[in-house]
């Protein structure tokens, strides 16, 4: 199994951490947020990472070009970061979807335990990574639920219809590459693709075709680094 990260934004709610480097490499315990994703991915067995960059790519590929190991970090530019959503990143990086692949965006940190359990978790063509809280906000990708099938998935779920959250964690398996890959193209064919996130296309799948399977994790410790507040509580959740 493969991984992709998307890794391409600036992360403008960062500022001014983010004045002069991309999101991806703010500091992270004796590394940066992608070198932490990456060495938990290398521990959890992954060889093969495509990184998806756009805001000082150059940056971003001397980091890779500075690793040792068995795991293989190989840039992918998006010239169209700034105008693009990740919907447009996936479709860039679409000829990479090629057998069975880990899709995590490049501010989500997870503990190995965590990617372990999702690696894992029984085979199911698309697999959605959620956890459990008390209650969600409007920045929270909501899910709704049908037993462990996901129907659909956004941030305008209403709270009646919110059963958890996806933490930007997924798996495609088995024919999963290719149904993601198909939603893809065919979104990227509308006036509103390039603006979308690529979870748009998930629950388009989910609506449609079905097969959307989700792994719980609560419990395991996770961190979405999205603005200052959640930077600077990284020790907290022990990062």
């Amino acid at each position: 199994m493969k991984a992709i990260l998307l890794s391409a934004g600036r992360g403008s709610r960062l500022l001014p951490l983010t004045e002069s480097r991309p999101k991806c490499l703010l500091p992270v315990q004796e590394t940066t947020l992608l070198g932490y994703q990456l060495n938990t991915l290398e521990a959890a067995g992954i060889r093969d990472v495509t990184v998806v960059t756009g805001f000082l790519p150059d940056l971003v590929e001397a980091e890779l070009a500075g690793r040792s190991g068995p795991l293989k970090g190989s840039p992918f530019f998006n010239p169209f970061f700034q105008v693009a959503d990740n919907l447009a990143s996936c479709w860039m990086v679409r000829e990479r979807m090629d057998d069975d692949f880990l899709l995590i965006n490049g501010d989500t940190l997870f503990k190995l335990d965590l990617i372990e359990k999702v690696i894992a978790a029984p085979a199911a063509p698309i697999l959605v990574t959620i956890d459990q809280k008390e209650s969600y906000d409007l920045d929270d990708m909501k899910v709704t639920l049908s037993g462990t099938s996901l129907t659909a998935i956004g941030k305008t779920l209403l709270p009646s219809e919110t059963d958890a959250e996806s933490i930007g964690i997924l798996r495609f398996k088995g024919s999963g590459p290719m149904f993601f890959r198909s939603k893809l193209e065919q979104m990227m064919r509308t006036q509103d693709g390039v603006q979308a996130w690529f979870l748009k296309a998930i629950n388009a799948i989910a609506s449609t075709e079905g097969g959307v399977e989700t792994v719980l994790i609560k419990g395991h410790r996770w961190a979405e680094v999205d603005t200052v507040a959640d930077f600077e509580g990284l020790k907290k959740n022990g990062f």
